[in-house]
C-alpha cells in the first residue's frame, strides 16, 4: 500500500503513526503536518520523534503544512494532550529534520506519482487537503482512498455538544474536502467511544509489558488519561489509531453505509458538525462511506500486539 498520513501529531496521532510504521508491507511515503492539536512546531517534532521510535529515522520524511485554518483562528487541544502533545514528556529534538517542501506540494506530487494507488489517512483538521483540492481539483480523483477521522455519525461531539474537534477547527476545509469527489471513508468520534478505549485493566497490562513501545505509549498518553478521567472515561481513547487500523485492515470496519454528509459552517451552536443524511431527506448523491460499527476486539488485539511485540500482525489483504 502506498500511504501518506496527514496529522496534527499529538496523543493518539502518535500511536496511529506507529501502527502504520510497524506494518512491514506498508510504504509510508511521507507524513504531512496540519494545524490542530497543539503548537505547530511541537506537532512537527512529535512526528519526527515517532519516526525515530519506529526505527525508521531518515526513511520517512515529514512535511510541514498549513499552520492556520483557512479562515478561522486556531483552537488548541493542549488541555487534552499536554502543551507538547506528548503528555508533557518534552522529548529532546531528534536528528532527522523536517523537509523544506510544503505538505500540500508533496500531497499533490504523491498523488501524481502513485495516481490511483495512493491511500491518504487524514487524522487532523482537513486544511492541507482542502488547499490541495483548491490548487488541483483533480487531486481527489487521483487518491485511491481517503480515510478521514472526523465528525460523528450520531451527532455526538467532543469539543462542543455536536462538534468533533477536527471538523470544528476548520469546518470550511472539511466542507471543501467532502464536496471534492474523494472516495472518502469517514470514521467518527462515536466509534471512538464504542470501539477504541483501552480501559484500566488494559493499561495495567501495557505497564506490565515493559517494552520500548509500551513505555513510549504510556509517556505520550499520560495527559490524555488524566483528561479522560474528568470526562468519565477511565482509559485512553484512540480515534486515529482506529481509523488507521481500518485503512490497513478493512475487516475492522464491521458496518457502515454510503451517505451524503454535509459540514455545518454557519451554525452558532453546531460549528463543524458532520450532518449525516441517514434518511436521504436531501436526495443527494452520497459523498462518503460512513462507518457505523467497528470491531473493538480485533482493534484492541492489534494495538496490544503492537505494543508488546513491535508488530501489528496485520496481514496484507
Amino acid at each position: 500500500m502506498h500511504l501518506v498520513v496527514d496529522t496534527d501529531t499529538a496523543g493518539d496521532d502518535v500511536i496511529s503513526l506507529l501502527i502504520a510504521l510497524h506494518t512491514p508491507w506498508i510504504e509510508c511515503h511521507g507524513i504531512t503536518i496540519n494545524v490542530g492539536n497543539v503548537g505547530f512546531d511541537y506537532q512537527v517534532e512529535n512526528a519526527l520523534k515517532t519516526v525515530e521510535v519506529s526505527g525508521q529515522a531518515g526513511k520517512v520524511p515529514v512535511y510541514p503544512g498549513a499552520r492556520q485554518p483557512l479562515i478561522r483562528p486556531w483552537v488548541s487541544a493542549d488541555y487534552v494532550h499536554g502543551k507538547d502533545g506528548m503528555g508533557e514528556s518534552y522529548f529532546a529534538p531528534v536528528g532527522q529534520r523536517p523537509e523544506k517542501q510544503h505538505a500540500v506540494e508533496f500531497l499533490l506530487e504523491a498523488s501524481r506519482r502513485w495516481a490511483g494507488d495512493l491511500v491518504v489517512v487524514a487524522q487532523a483538521p482537513l486544511t492541507n487537503l482542502a488547499l490541495a483540492v483548491r490548487q488541483d481539483p483533480a487531486f481527489a480523483q487521483r487518491v485511491k482512498k481517503l480515510w478521514v477521522m472526523g465528525g460523528s455519525a450520531n451527532g455526538l461531539g467532543n469539543v462542543e455538544p455536536l462538534s468533533e474537534y477536527n471538523f470544528y477547527v476548520d469546518p470550511e476545509a472539511a466542507a471543501i474536502v467532502f464536496e471534492a469527489g474523494f472516495n472518502l471513508y469517514m470514521v467518527g468520534w462515536d466509534l471512538t467511544l464504542e470501539a477504541s478505549i483501552l480501559d484500566q485493566a488494559d493499561l495495567r497490562r501495557v505497564e506490565e509489558m515493559d517494552t520500548p513501545l509500551s513505555r513510549f505509549f504510556l509517556l505520550t498518553q499520560k495527559k490524555v488519561i488524566e483528561f479522560n478521567e474528568t470526562q468519565g472515561i477511565l482509559g485512553t481513547t484512540h480515534p486515529d489509531s482506529l481509523t488507521m487500523a481500518m485503512a490497513l485492515d478493512e475487516s475492522v470496519w464491521r458496518d457502515g453505509g454510503d451517505y451524503y454528509v454535509g459540514i455545518e459552517t454557519q451554525g452558532t451552536l453546531t460549528r463543524g458538525t458532520a450532518v449525516v443524511d441517514h434518511l436521504n431527506v436531501w436526495h443527494k448523491t452520497p459523498n462518503a462511506h460512513v462507518c457505523l460499527q467497528a470491531d473493538a476486539v480485533k482493534f484492541k488485539k492489534m494495538l496490544m500486539h503492537l505494543l508488546e511485540t513491535g508488530s501489528t500482525g496485520i496481514v496484507r489483504s
